[in-house]
């Protein structure tokens, strides 16, 4: 890496780390995910692609396990991340498909692990669960929690869908939605219906506790 793209990501981790630092937060649902931790399930973070940035500073710093695709905006934010303590895992449906959910699975099949992924990245449609959650939740038993965080201050960013960034000394509303499981044999579409719903039911509350509904 250059000197100027070190010097961009380290500038992007320090931008991240003032606007979400500098916020208040707080905390509704059942967000006791470390039980699951401790018991030795292992549990995969969902939350919609336009949603990402709460839920990636708020669950940095433990080494967890992060999804990102393999295009220019990715590359960036999975080198801010790997400085905040994420361990990302790199692809997509159409690149990297196959390995990246092979190593999806092998990482989940270790006690006690988290994956944070959006169902709809990276490149949408917007909150339309592609198969990644679903199977990989399949494959290994993971528990699946739905999280979205919202902020009335905020800056919108639209293109494929609309990406919300908190803006300095805001106060983020994180909710944690309701604990999934989708069995191996249960029907794709049933499974992606329910999680498209607590995903959906999740952001709906946050917006009402942050008072943009």
């Amino acid at each position: 890496m250059s000197f100027r793209q070190t010097g961009r990501v380290l500038a992007g981790k320090w931008l991240l780390q003032f606007l979400y630092g500098s916020s208040r937060w707080k905390f509704y649902g059942d967000g006791d995910y470390q039980r699951y931790l401790r018991e030795g399930r292992s549990v995969i973070i969902a939350a919609w692609h336009g949603r990402l940035l709460p839920v990636f500073m708020h669950f940095s710093g433990q080494e967890y396990y992060g999804l990102a695709g393999m295009h220019k905006d990715a590359d960036f934010i999975s080198q801010i991340g790997e400085r905040l303590g994420w361990v990302l895992l790199r692809g997509s449906s159409s690149d990297r498909g196959k390995e990246v959910y092979r190593e999806m699975v092998a990482a989940l099949h270790q006690p006690g692990k988290l994956l944070a992924m959006t169902p709809d990245g990276p490149k949408g449609p917007a909150k339309i669960p592609k198969p990644g959650v679903i199977r990989t939740a399949q494959k290994t038993g993971a528990v699946v929690i739905p999280v979205i965080g919202d902020a009335r201050r905020s800056w919108e960013f639209t293109n494929w869908d609309t990406f919300y960034v908190v803006k300095p000394f805001a106060t983020i509303h994180m909710v944690f939605g309701p604990h999934l499981t989708f069995r191996a044999d249960e029907d794709f579409q049933a499974c992606s219906d329910r999680l498209k719903a607590a995903l959906d039911e999740t952001e709906h509350q946050a917006k009402q506790y942050s008072g943009r509904i």
